[in-house]
């Protein structure tokens, strides 16, 4: 049997700042039926340089092009007193609540609200001293891939795995960090090839248009899918344009969960609900012409005709040349009781 896919629903930012949004977030999650909503955590101080610049996927997708990377995530920074909110608020929805830590402060606030995952993302893949908080919590790890090479992945799970996070607790989620992401750009084979070089958990972070590729991510193997999420795509805010809508979301999952029980198991056998067609769809041998009492059956007076109930037309071999015991009619299907 497969086990079950875990969904996470990525609200990220797209709450712009207001409590009340990241609850209608989390009602939309709830409703689609994943397994999980994450939001994002950070101090802007610890993470972006007061004169960063935006990204250019940010700028595309802000109405204003003025500001500094700095004063845009100020806005977007949950407090102390939200988190613990929406903590309870998603126990209320009966959905699981995750945040991503972008600092060493917020991974130390996660730790103690007693978050399921904690996950590296994309950009901290490269921070030692983020590896290492992360891996001595003892939690399991979720980490993101994107803009990595396989030498970056490898560096951060032997850094990850030597600072006390055992193999089996690590999730790799393959990634493109571009938002959307351009389907030429998915390079959604590379998941299996980090599956078999690691020897991890593989996943998939979805930032394209659309469903289709985190559903094949599924197919392909993934253990856990992520994609953003926003209530409304033309919202003001840097990952609305690049998030699924709540119709969407609920698409998404739907469709994982059926491509979950079509992969099935690794044996081919009929299935329960064909067995009744067996009969219907396959042929037995058949004659195409009168025969009288005691003639000998040649190739030339057998045709295969539906239904299958009779002998197999894979024994056609062994009927011919035997001797038939009565007088045959045109299109009789023939048995072995009808033979000498």
């Amino acid at each position: 049997m497969n086990l079950r896919t875990i969904i996470i629903a990525e609200a990220g930012v797209n709450h712009n700042g207001n409590i009340d949004l990241a609850k209608r977030l989390i009602d939309a999650a709830a409703d689609a039926g994943v397994d999980y909503v994450k939001f994002q955590t950070f101090k802007s101080e610890n993470l972006v340089s007061k004169v960063a610049l935006k990204a250019d996927y940010q700028l595309s997708n802000l109405s204003s092009q003025s500001g500094t990377q700095f004063e845009m995530l100020k806005k977007l920074e949950l407090s102390i007193d939200d988190h613990r909110v929406l903590i309870d608020y998603c126990a209320h929805k009966k959905i699981r609540f995750l945040s991503t830590a972008f600092d060493l402060e917020s991974a130390d606030l996660l730790l103690s609200l007693g978050i399921d995952y904690f996950k590296i993302p994309s950009g901290e893949i490269t921070n030692l001293p983020f590896l290492k908080k992360l891996a001595g919590f003892g939690k399991k790890i979720i980490i993101s891939t994107g803009m990595c090479t396989y030498e970056e992945i490898e560096s951060a799970l032997n850094v990850v795995i030597g600072n006390g996070t055992p193999i089996e607790n690590i999730t790799v989620l393959h990634c493109n960090t571009e938002y959307p992401t351009p389907f030429e750009d998915v390079n959604l084979r590379a998941m299996q090839t980090m599956k078999n070089r690691f020897g991890v958990k593989i996943g998939y972070s979805d930032h394209t248009l659309g469903i289709e590729v985190p559903v094949a991510a599924v197919a392909l193997g993934a253990c856990m899918i992520e994609k953003h999420f926003t209530l409304d795509r033309t919202m003001e805010g840097p990952d609305h344009k690049a998030s699924l809508e709540p119709s969407e979301l609920e698409h998404m999952t739907t469709s994982i969960r059926n491509i979950e029980k079509a992969l099935g198991s690794e044996d081919k056998f009929p299935s329960a609900s064909e067995i009744k067609n067996k009969i219907i769809a396959r042929k037995s041998v058949h004659l195409n012409k009168f025969l009288p009492q005691n003639a000998f059956i040649t190739e030339a007076d057998l045709t295969m005709l539906r239904p299958g109930d009779g002998i197999s037309p894979m024994e056609m071999d062994k009927v011919v040349g035997k001797q038939v015991l009565v007088d045959l009619e045109e299109n009789h299907k023939l048995t072995w009781e009808d033979l000498l």
